[in-house]
């Protein structure tokens, strides 16, 4: 890890500029993990779509359904796990802490920047819910399609985005005979501890 960095928030900005540079598809994917309040596990592949510092104490930013089992989840006990893995690099990070709503303002900005067959399909699909055919999705569509014409195409309801607040965020390089390189760093208050994890 670069030791120049002692901000886990500039390190994970270092690291992922590198990925973006280093990995062929989808540099910002990431597994999300979520739990229900009584512990139930699960975990999928988001985009991740922000790593931010001021105004907010810093965090990682990802859009979804709120309807579906992660936003469900979500909102029913804000806390997550994420893990970024670029096998290019052979360098993963792993965050850790609460989770918090991010403001209609900027769930508006995000989705504004969206292609618009992306908009459309916020729309159409009933996210993680059963789907009774291919065809029921592409009639969705279509039908938003044709709702919305050339015209403007407001963000749903049901569709926001998520800021993953760390409390602890570790970084991960391979080495050689599996004596890999761990750092991980603890909030603690508006600071950061340092330390270092045996492989």
């Amino acid at each position: 890890m670069d030791s120049t960095i002692p901000d886990p928030i500039a390190q994970s900005e270092a690291w992922m500029a590198e990925a973006t540079a280093a990995e062929p598809n989808d540099p910002n994917a990431v597994c999300l993990a979520t739990s229900t309040p009584e512990g139930r596990p699960s975990a999928r592949m988001v985009l991740l779509k922000g790593v931010e510092r001021a105004p907010h104490p810093g965090g990682f930013v990802f859009y979804t359904n709120l309807e579906s089992r992660k936003g469900e989840e979500l909102l029913a006990n804000p806390q997550a796990a994420l893990c970024f893995h670029w096998k290019s690099l052979r360098r993963s990070i792993r965050v850790e802490g609460a989770v918090e709503r991010v403001m209609e303002a900027e769930a508006d900005a995000y989705y504004a920047t969206r292609p618009r067959g992306s908009r459309i399909g916020a729309w159409a699909s009933r996210q993680s819910r059963p789907l009774e055919g291919r065809f029921a999705l592409e009639r969705a569509v279509a039908e938003y399609t044709v709702k919305f014409g050339i015209g403007e195409i407001p963000r749903p309801e049901f569709w926001s985005g998520f800021r993953v607040v760390p409390a602890r965020i570790e970084f991960w390089r391979d080495m050689p005979f599996r004596l890999h390189d761990r750092q991980v760093f603890h909030r603690e208050g508006a600071s950061w501890r340092l330390e270092a994890l045996y492989p």
